[in-house]
């Protein structure tokens, strides 16, 4: 027989309440309102009040569009205003010591503040803006304890880092807060890695966060609205946002409101704080749910039999170019003309690693805008320790013009020795910190839809720098 919270509260206290029993069973307010009493009767200890994700119901009637019943359970005298009426009431009688909440969008919370209006909002505390995930110590830590249990081999904690954050760390909820790991998807990489005894999932993003998706349909109705967001996210690779906005009180209207995105999405765990003006993806983990949910809208086909045949030859010969070239005849061939001046690097390299991801997780890594000594790489393909692809790495520079330019790139009959170098020093930078990595460079130029380019750079370990 299930029990509802009150009912457990008072059964694991017998000690205090002694032969305590509800009068009614059913109904939650009456249930506490009852306990409360009782306890503050007896001169019993405070209670404190612990609750975690409380509207992921109302959220749900948000996202199916449900509103009117959405209204019903959250103003007037519905249950839920009613029930924390009562928390307000043992706040202020004494039998209650503090409520905790968190995991709670402030949708919810605006819907209670007439009546629950004793509530402080800590989540731009810095105090507390740690709570929000791991730190970099305390994945560290974790790492390590994991390899220890299950990897059997503490070598590889370089390795391993560099593959978490890139996937998992990037969060800020504050402008000049320590980057986080996000606590869900960390944890579904370790628990994974312990079920397959030191292996890498084949999948690094938990399918349960592609969810996050209704959301945002939800959020954008319109295909206009959408798409402006996404475009701003995939291929500018941030949303401006206001400060006061972000600290303001944040109604349903406003949550829905185009102006507001920004702060909706930050809300939501699906953009994280650039700086003090602007939002961004926090990791490949974001990236790839919103280039799934990019190409849904713009109806780019993922049809398998565009891209299976030359992964599969992949397999037998290493060869990246190939599949570059197919990237761009049957990836990027089914835009629109007009689409490609809104395009750049940030676009081409995030999509790319997107197709790259569907057909090659099993056996590399990815990293896209790798932070090394020398800049940024535009995408880093490494091989899973523990499969034949081990030491096999691949760091790839994207060049990206307009269309205007496409009879220059194509007069191109060598790579321009400025990438070059730039190419080979990421390639050296990542070859100091993991010397038994066979490297291999490539520049590629695309030019719109129109001209693809591309060299495989020869680089020699430690020649470069």
């Amino acid at each position: 027989m299930n029990c509802t919270p009150v009912e457990i509260m008072v059964e694991h206290n017998r000690d205090l309440f002694g032969d305590f029993k509800f009068s009614t069973k059913g109904n939650a307010t009456q249930m506490l309102e009852e306990v409360l009493a009782f306890a503050r009767m007896h001169d019993l200890p405070k209670v404190y009040i612990l609750i975690d994700e409380y509207d992921n119901f109302t959220n749900q009637l948000l996202t199916a569009y449900k509103d009117p019943l959405y209204e019903s359970v959250t103003t007037g005298d519905s249950f839920l205003r009613t029930f924390f009426l009562v928390i307000k009431a043992g706040i202020g009688e004494g039998s209650v010591r503090t409520c905790f909440c968190t995991g709670v969008l402030p949708v919810a919370m605006d819907d209670l503040t007439s009546g629950y209006n004793i509530a402080e909002n800590l989540t731009f505390e810095p105090t507390f803006t740690e709570m929000l995930g791991f730190t970099h110590e305390e994945a560290s830590e974790y790492l390590r304890y994991v390899i220890r249990k299950y990897g059997n081999n503490e070598d590889r904690f370089d390795e391993l880092w560099t593959l978490i954050v890139n996937n998992y760390d990037g969060y800020r909820f504050l402008p000049n807060a320590r980057p986080l790991f996000n606590s869900t998807i960390l944890t579904y990489f370790f628990k994974n890695f312990a079920e397959l005894k030191g292996g890498v999932p084949d999948e690094m993003v938990d399918r349960n966060l592609r969810t996050g998706m209704n959301w945002i349909r939800r959020l954008t109705i319109t295909l206009e609205n959408a798409k402006e967001m996404l475009d701003a996210l995939v291929i500018d690779g941030e949303l401006i946002y206001s400060q006061p906005d972000l600290r303001s009180k944040f109604n349903k209207h406003k949550f829905f409101d185009p102006r507001f995105y920004p702060i909706s999405l930050y809300y939501l765990g699906m953009t994280t704080l650039k700086n003090q003006f602007k939002m961004t993806l926090p990791n490949l983990t974001a990236h790839s749910v919103y280039m799934n949910y990019y190409n849904e809208l713009n109806r780019i086909s993922d049809d398998a039999r565009r891209f299976v045949p030359i992964y599969e030859a992949f397999m037998d010969h290493l060869q990246l170019e190939p599949l570059i070239e197919n990237y761009f005849k049957e990836y990027l061939g089914q835009f629109p003309a007009q689409v490609f001046d809104k395009m750049n690097e940030n676009f081409i390299r995030c999509s790319f690693y997107e197709v790259l991801s569907r057909y090659l997780s099993f056996c590399y890594t990815f990293a896209v805008e790798q932070n090394l000594p020398s800049g940024r790489a535009d995408l880093v393909l490494t091989g899973i320790p523990g499969t034949a692809f081990h030491n096999d790495c691949r760091v790839v520079e994207f060049k990206y013009f307009k269309a205007k330019d496409a009879a220059s790139v194509e007069a191109l009959e060598s790579v321009r020795p400025d990438d070059a170098e730039q190419v080979k020093g990421y390639a050296a930078d990542i070859n100091r910190q993991f010397p038994a990595y066979h490297m291999r460079t490539y520049v590629v130029y695309i030019a719109a839809g129109k001209v693809c380019k591309m060299w495989e750079v020869l680089y020699r370990p430690w020649a470069v720098g």
